[in-house]
């Protein structure tokens, strides 16, 4: 099955996402809650362990609001983890590190100690009901613990296809038998193994941003549109001036935009847009759709963000078109 068909097959089923480039930081200390508080831009101090409130969707910022790496905070009663991209880890902890005066707080990298993969699609709850029940009520960005299959690890409900999503942070050494274990009782809902090029695919479908393509330290929330990262009314946290400015003003010089070609030809990550000569914007990322053709997400000025404008990308017409390219379906819970 190549990239598109599987990708058609996991918003039609789910898809497994195997060994998924993802770490985790653990927060512990006394201090945790109001240190890390005010060194993110979400507010997690009325996160509660449970599968309503117990994860949220932040970033961290320089001091300039620009973005060092967006992460889920997971509330685990006794400490936070921020689980974010594997390129980050140590950048995230050598930034917030320098931020612990004479706070009782400690930073542990866990990355080592978990399997990760991720289960996405419409039919996810089907095929784990009968491993492990409960996980339907898990409201999005909100972790629990579960015996599943006979294996205690947390789940997570998150994902980056659009669609429903639950992350699984199983014991290292245990990600194979569980992947076994979903595939076993998979098969009647459509599960399908989705590759990261799979993953890839549906995440700009969906309009996702994500960190090293679309998210570093030359962008703005603002620009990439990450308003459900921002708390806007829970007091100062690193690069909140900066936040709360350009949210007052309601002006940002970039956005995060979708593309489509006239063509068939694709685009590619750092190919130039233009419009009447003039340097306008850039790509970001790129794959092919399989309902679309060539798809891309880029970066352009807010003169030319709206959709429907038309760029030039290395000499062919291209038009900015609506985020997410693709919506996800409501995931399925019957018998």
């Amino acid at each position: 099955m190549n990239v598109g068909a599987c990708a058609v097959a996991v918003r039609r089923g789910a898809g497994l996402m195997r060994e998924l480039p993802r770490g985790v930081i653990q927060v512990v200390g006394s201090d945790r809650t109001r240190w890390l508080n005010s060194m993110i831009t979400n507010d997690v101090s009325s996160l509660a362990v449970g599968p309503a409130n117990s994860g949220r969707y932040a970033a961290l910022l320089s001091p300039k609001g620009r973005i060092i790496a967006d992460l889920q905070v997971l509330e685990r009663g006794d400490a936070y983890w921020l689980d974010i991209d594997a390129a980050a880890v140590a950048c995230v902890l050598e930034t917030l590190g320098r931020y612990i005066i004479a706070d009782d707080v400690e930073l542990v990298d866990r990355s080592a100690d978990f399997d990760r993969l991720g289960l996405e699609g419409p039919t996810l709850f089907e095929l784990v009901r009968e491993l492990a029940s409960g996980l339907e009520i898990l409201e999005p960005d909100a972790c629990t613990d579960v015996d599943l299959g006979g294996s205690a690890m947390t789940v997570a409900r998150f994902g980056w296809s659009g669609e429903a999503a639950l992350q699984f942070f199983t014991p290292a050494g245990t990600g194979a038998e569980l992947a076994d274990r979903l595939f076993e009782a998979g098969t009647a809902a459509g599960l399908v193994e989705a590759s990261g090029e799979v993953l890839e695919t549906l995440r700009i479908e969906a309009g996702i941003p994500r960190f090293g393509a679309e998210l570093d330290e030359s962008v703005l929330p603002a620009e990439a549109g990450l308003d459900r990262a921002i708390s806007i009314d829970k007091g100062c946290y690193l690069g909140q001036e900066v936040v709360e400015r350009m949210r007052s003003q309601g002006q940002a010089s970039h956005r995060l935009v979708g593309l489509v070609a006239a063509g068939e030809e694709s685009f590619v990550p750092g190919e130039t847009l233009s419009s009447g000569g003039k340097s306008v914007g850039e790509v970001t990322s790129a794959c092919r759709s399989e309902g679309i053709g060539p798809i891309a997400l880029a970066f352009v000025r807010r003169a030319f963000a709206e959709p429907g404008s038309r760029l030039e990308a290395t000499g062919r017409d291209v038009s900015v078109a609506s985020l997410p390219f693709v919506a996800g379906s409501p995931p399925r819970r019957e018998p």
